[in-house]
């Protein structure tokens, strides 16, 4: 094809449909298809296809794969909302709002947190994107968890397994077909499962106010 009809081609998609628009649509495949095939399985031809769009506009909006990998978590990651945590929260307050914010996040997004769980245990240059993003949170809860303990309100041995604890419990991937074997029901309402976090998260730092 000639390159001149090529481009007037390619400029009369992106006119039509709008530049935010195309963006978002091919975010949202690259989403969907990195949380189900991974990052390297999934190619460029894949993600336009199930955007339903020309895969010159990956070149044109994003210059590649890698950096749409990233633009995912500038545009879908909720660092709006993070960014407006107060950090001089006290302790409980602070990781109960963790708790919520985070529980909030995987049940509203599942595939970018599926996403984070693949390119961690993966261990990928990638990783270095998500920690921008997703460090500042568990940063803070570290620091609650400190000053938790030195105020008495929480009890503990070692900071570094109490904080992956948590970690673990909020990120933990449990609706999968593995485990569907064990589940007493399908999904809990998010409200439900947020009071029973808070509850276990709390009483495993052995919070001592008696405000569970």
């Amino acid at each position: 094809m000639n390159e001149n009809i090529r481009n007037m081609l390619l400029w009369g998609i992106v006119m039509t449909l709008g530049d935010t628009d195309i963006k978002i649509r091919i975010l949202l495949a690259a989403k969907k298809l990195f949380a189900q095939y991974g990052f390297e399985k999934t190619t460029v031809r894949q993600i336009c296809e199930e955007a339903g769009v020309n895969i010159a506009l990956v070149s044109y909006h994003f210059g590649g794969k890698e950096n749409m990998f990233g633009a995912l978590f500038d545009h879908f990651f909720p660092n709006d909302q993070l960014s407006k945590i107060d950090p001089t929260l006290d302790p409980a307050g602070g990781v109960r709002l963790i708790v919520s914010e985070v529980t909030k996040f995987r049940y509203n997004d599942y595939q970018l947190i599926g996403i984070i769980q693949q390119e961690i245990i993966m261990d990928t240059e990638r990783i270095q994107k998500i920690r921008q993003h997703v460090m500042p949170i568990w940063l803070r809860l570290r620091s609650w968890l400190e000053q938790g303990r030195e105020q008495g309100i929480f009890q503990f041995h070692s900071l570094d397994t109490a904080l992956m604890s948590i970690v673990g419990t909020l990120l933990f991937h449990r609706h999968t077909k593995y485990w569907s074997t064990l589940f007493e029901n399908t999904q809990p309402p998010m409200e439900d499962m947020i009071e029973d976090m808070t509850v276990f998260i709390l009483g495993g730092l052995q919070y001592k106010l008696n405000r569970l």
